[in-house]
Formats: structure tokens, C-alpha cells, sequence
């Protein structure tokens, strides 16, 4: 499995972090930038993010921006890219279960470091159901 890592500025820092922790755990983990905190606009990053994961199709995309809402407007604009906003344990599992999500975004803002942690390791670890689901995902 291979997984990519973008943010904006607002997200950099809990980027890093996120990068850091899974670096250490041996993931395959690719960090697409920014390389600093100055003020970015979030689509450049959400959309080079999203377009690697959809040429690359079993691998894993990680977006932080301030809520996670404008990352996931901005990859889910590219086809067969499911962005998910995650921002607690069951709605984490539930878009990789029901949704094959193959991008967890964060926010910054409203998530601790432990917890946006957490989340992508339950991201990453959870498998897609398949059978009802698959039908409805192939509708998107």
C-alpha cells in the first residue's frame, strides 16, 4: 500500500505530524507538500494529490486543510476519487466500509493531533465490505 500526504497551510503542521508518526511504522508514505506554512490555495494541493491516487488505485491519500471540508470538495472533483471529511472513530470506519473512501481528510482546526492520528490508522486499516456497497459506489 502505498500513501500520499498533502495539505494547505492550515494543515501543515498536523501534515508533518501525521507523516512523521506513519514514516516510523514503515508505511510507503509519500508527502506531496507544501514544504512550509505560507498561505497556499488548497485546491492546487487537493487536486495533485487526487489525481495521484486515481492513476495509482490501491494506494491511500491523507488531506489536511482547517475543517477538511475544502480538500474534499476540491479531490472529489476527480474521477474515482471518494474524499471522505473524517472527524471521529464510526464515521471513519463507515467511509472505508460503505463508501470505499481512498482519501481521509482532517481538519487542522477542529482535531486533535492524537486523534487525527488515530483516525487515519483506522482509515488505512480498514477493508471495504463490497457486495451492496460496491453497487452503490460504481453509481457515483
Amino acid at each position: 500500500m502505498k500513501i500520499f500526504i498533502s495539505s494547505d497551510h492550515a494543515g501543515f503542521n498536523l501534515k508533518n505530524y501525521i507523516y512523521e508518526n506513519l514514516k516510523k511504522k514503515n508505511f510507503r508514505i509519500m508527502n506531496l507538500g507544501p514544504f512550509s506554512e505560507k498561505s497556499v490555495d488548497y485546491p492546487i494541493y487537493a487536486k495533485k494529490l487526487a489525481n495521484t491516487i486515481s492513476r495509482n488505485k490501491s494506494s491511500f491519500g491523507i488531506l489536511v486543510c482547517g475543517s477538511g471540508t475544502g480538500m474534499a470538495m476540491a479531490a472529489n472533483k476527480v474521477k474515482n476519487i471518494r474524499a471522505a471529511v473524517c472527524y471521529n472513530v464510526k464515521n471513519t470506519k463507515l467511509s472505508r466500509l460503505h463508501n470505499n473512501a481512498n482519501i481521509i481528510t482532517v481538519g487542522s482546526r477542529l482535531t486533535s493531533k492524537n486523534l487525527a492520528l488515530k483516525l487515519v490508522n483506522i482509515f488505512l486499516k480498514t477493508k471495504f465490505e463490497g457486495g451492496r456497497h460496491l453497487r452503490r459506489i460504481k453509481k457515483i
